[in-house]
Formats: C-alpha cells, structure tokens, sequence
C-alpha cells in the first residue's frame, strides 16, 4: 500500500516536471520567434508615401500612400517604455478599422516618422 502511494506520487511528480518543462519550452520558443520576427521589420518613407516590409520567410509589404492617411498615433506600452520603444499607428481612410501598424520602433524614430509623415500629409493638403 505504501509503495503503491509513493509510486502514484513519483508518476504525479514527472507529470507536473514535464508539464512545466513543456511551458519554458513554449515559453522560450515564443520569446525567440519574436525576437527574430522585430529584427525583420523595416520602413522607407519617400515623396509618395510609407513602405512597411515585415517578416523573413513570409514577407509581407504594405505600401500607404500619403494622400490615403488621415492621421497618425503613437502607442507606448509599459514594456515599450521600458525599452524607449514605440509603435506608430497610422489611419488611413477607407473602412472603419483601415489601420496600419509599425511596431517597436525606437522612440525618437517614431517622433520623427510621425513628424515627416505629417508635414508631407500637411503638404499634400496644402496643394
């Protein structure tokens, strides 16, 4: 009876090590996916608007043209603070959720894309 006990209890111990070994595992496997995935963001913004390519072995490219947006945002999470980071969100017109994001960008990066962005919009306006 007492080896029986002291058997199950062996058995509910691995379960609980593995399960924890399981979530550093997927743990550590997200923190490294995302890290590689913030180092392959990058932009250019040009006289005809902002180009924004994310991704290494899916690349996606997003190309926002000046006229199209409408107003700009910067967001400063508590962990972007921490890291003097930013994301730039940029609404553009069309549909109601038409929004396009540039995430962790460095903070004064992000003042002056926004800026640049906005006297071209202002320019735009102005002609």
């Amino acid at each position: 009876m007492v080896l029986g006990s002291v058997a199950f209890g062996l058995a509910d111990l691995s379960r609980v090590a593995g399960g924890a070994l399981g979530l550093g595992l997927g743990v550590a496997l997200g923190a490294w996916l995302g890290s590689r995935q913030f180092r392959h963001v990058a932009w250019l913004l040009d006289e005809d608007g902002l180009a924004i390519r994310r991704g290494r072995m899916w690349q996606r490219e997003t190309r926002v043209p000046a006229n199209r947006v409408q107003h700009l945002d910067l967001n400063r999470g508590p962990w972007q603070r921490r890291r003097n980071l930013a994301t730039l969100v940029i609404h553009t017109a069309g549909t109601r959720h038409s929004s396009v994001t540039v995430p962790h960008l460095d903070a004064d990066d992000a003042q002056r894309l926004r800026d640049l962005l906005g006297r071209q919009i202002d320019r735009d306006d102005d002609a």
